[in-house]
């Protein structure tokens, strides 16, 4: 499968064969010039600017998911997951949503804005994870020491940062950079995008850095 990431949360993942799932699509205000996609399921972590421009994806009959559930399209098995406590919820309203997506045995997890570290119990419930898309900038989301105390349960194969600053972006983030040292690694070069199969997984967990592609 590809991954492609076009920015803070949005990332595109496609395999042949299965349907095209595009994650947390986000509008202009955020600073990053609107996206123009194509996609068979959006997902949306939570109800915001940054996260659910469900307009900007196209598609012959496009599959909107927006909150916890199980779900078989195309191939594709996502399973959607609060992240809520109740303490959260009262405190500011927002619903988080995790979502796991199986590819014929291949899993992804986009941790949306989840903005703690969840408790063994709650990692163990997502089963093995071999790529988590994973919140490095703060913000609402993890910042960089929670984000690497959450890979350090996870235990995926494969961490690929999201929702932290960049030049574009017009929100109060920290750059990746404190991610990449939490982890104990200096500076990655972006890869344009990443291919993977189960096969072609690391024995052990690497960080890749992707170049956030337009449009």
């Amino acid at each position: 499968m590809e991954i492609v990431w076009h920015g803070h949360s949005c990332f595109r993942m496609i395999e042949r064969g299965m349907a095209s799932v595009v994650t947390d699509p986000y509008d202009d205000s955020i600073g990053y010039s609107a996206l123009k996609l194509k996609a068979d399921i959006v997902t949306v972590s939570h109800d915001a600017p940054g996260h659910n421009n469900l307009d900007a994806v196209k598609g012959g009959e496009v599959h909107t998911i927006t909150g916890p559930g199980e779900y078989e399209i195309g191939g594709v098995f996502i399973t959607g997951l609060s992240t809520d406590t109740d303490k959260k919820k009262k405190a500011d309203g927002k619903r988080n949503t995790l979502y796991l997506f199986d590819f014929d045995g291949l899993t992804v997890a986009h941790l949306g804005d989840l903005d703690h570290v969840p408790s063994q119990a709650q990692i163990e419930a997502l089963g093995s994870v071999d790529v988590a898309l994973v919140p490095v900038g703060g913000g609402g989301g993890l910042n960089a020491a929670q984000a690497a105390e959450v890979v350090s349960l996870l235990e995926p194969s494969v961490v690929i940062p999201m929702h932290y600053k960049t030049d574009e972006v017009a929100l109060k983030l920290d750059p990746v950079g404190k991610f990449l040292k939490e982890m104990g690694l200096g500076a990655l070069k972006p890869e344009a995008s990443i291919k993977l199969t189960k096969s072609s997984l690391p024995d052990e967990t690497k960080v890749v850095l992707l170049d956030h592609k337009s449009g």
